[in-house]
């Protein structure tokens, strides 16, 4: 196999690609992980989409040359891990929990360098009271020092589009590279979480972190019209599936992963439904006599249909043990390059599969993929799981077992890459 052991892309597979990155924080070292991986195969995205830390890394992607990508991406998270920089890695058990700890303390109290900063006393003894526990003008810098926003701007590059809530109407909106000139207060806009950060002005209008409506870009890049055929990687940050809480720490953890994986997990399913509808119509249209394709009625409900057909891949951040709720600002060095190494394995894993270059049966619109899910499935040795069945986490035995199963997995696609 070409690409350090990758499948071949078949001619017949001409799809355009996409990379949907989604909101998380400290947890975004992930995205750049598998973004390492699928920019050495032949599905270079030629569309990054993203929200809150994935439109920071979406921007650094879109905004550079593709030899410089992956580059810019390890300098922004290298930069804002640098006070744990001379950590001890490889800890474990009470020793790797304490650590962690730690690292969100700091965060909390000194902020990130190129990133946020708290507020300085004296802003909270102003007449007009601060409404950010932090200060974002430093990530501004950062994207001005690692973002080309002229080359961003080029509508021969790699487009972009980075969403953000209205403050005043609640609306969500997407910045894009395709129909106006992006800013780095578009990309901070999109990262702006309250009450942490400040909203950003833009035009005369303040913005919020995108998440706070959607916390996945997914629905704009496939439902953009005139729509595409496309294969979207799409990149999560928070899972569905876990295990069950036993402690107030666990229940904060669980409770925000439910909140954001599950407005993934409707917004994919109904889109789906709603491209199959598409496609139904086209079929149905096809049967219609010549005369009533004549009609006004009909002319309508062609309008409603569509051809095109989307394959979405799913990469979910998937920690084998609880992190607590503090693991989406928490940016220790070591945890970060864990987390960019795991979204590398995954990526990798995935795109050994490539389950997606099968022909399209015709009355199909959507296809769905989660290679990961379906190597954990088998772990346990459940064969009547359906796509969307979870693991039996809640099993102690059985998540160490799908650990060394995917682990294995993991390392047979390294091996053959090699």
């Amino acid at each position: 196999m070409p690409n350090g052991g990758l499948p071949a892309r078949p001619p017949s597979y001409d799809k355009k690609v996409a990379l949907v990155l989604q909101g998380g924080g400290a947890l975004g070292s992930y995205q750049a992980g598998v973004y390492e991986v699928v920019a050495s195969s032949e599905y270079v995205p030629d569309w990054v989409a993203g929200i809150s830390i994935g439109a920071i890394n979406a921007a650094i992607i879109a905004g550079n040359a593709p030899p410089d990508r992956v580059a810019r991406l390890k300098t922004f998270w290298e930069e804002i891990t640098s006070p744990t920089a001379l950590w001890p890695t490889g800890l474990d058990g009470p020793l790797a929990e304490a650590q962690r700890k730690v690292s969100a303390g700091l965060a909390l109290l000194c902020g990130q360098p190129g990133f946020f900063t708290p507020r300085a006393p004296c802003d909270w003894w102003s007449l007009a009271s601060p409404t950010s526990y932090y200060d974002t003008s430093a990530l501004k810098t950062t994207l001005e020092r690692l973002v080309d926003f002229d080359r961003l701007n080029s509508v021969t590059n790699t487009r972009l589009s980075v969403g953000a809530v209205n403050v005043r109407t609640g609306r969500l909106v997407y910045f894009d590279s395709a129909t106006m000139a992006i800013r780095p207060e578009h990309v901070m806009a999109s990262a702006a979480l309250p009450p942490g950060f400040p909203s950003i002005e833009i035009d005369g209008e303040r913005y919020w972190d995108g998440g706070l409506v959607s916390n996945t870009p997914l629905q704009y890049v496939l439902d953009y019209y005139p729509r595409r055929s496309r294969l979207c990687f799409q990149v999560d940050l928070f899972q569905a599936y876990g295990e069950v809480p036993t402690n107030l720490d666990e229940v904060a953890e669980r409770e925000k992963e439910i909140r954001y994986a599950s407005r993934t997990r409707v917004g994919t399913e109904a889109f789906r439904e709603r491209h199959e509808v598409r496609h139904a119509i086209n079929e149905l249209y096809n049967l219609l006599p010549e005369e009533l394709k004549s009609t006004s009625q009909a002319k309508r409900l062609y309008n409603f249909g569509c051809v095109t057909t989307m394959d979405i891949v799913q990469l979910i951040y998937r920690p084998f043990e609880p992190l607590g709720a503090s693991k989406d600002y928490e940016f220790s060095r070591s945890t970060m390059l864990e987390r960019w190494q795991q979204g590398a394995r995954d990526a990798l894993t995935t795109l050994r599969a490539s389950p997606w270059i099968v022909p399209v049966p015709p009355e199909v619109g959507v296809r769905t993929y989660d290679v990961i899910h379906d190597i954990l499935v088998e772990a346990v040795g459940d064969k009547e799981h359906s796509r969307s069945a979870p693991p039996d986490t809640t099993d102690r035995a059985s998540v160490d077992l799908m650990r060394s199963h995917l682990l294995r997995a993991e390392r047979a696609a390294a091996g053959s890459r090699a």
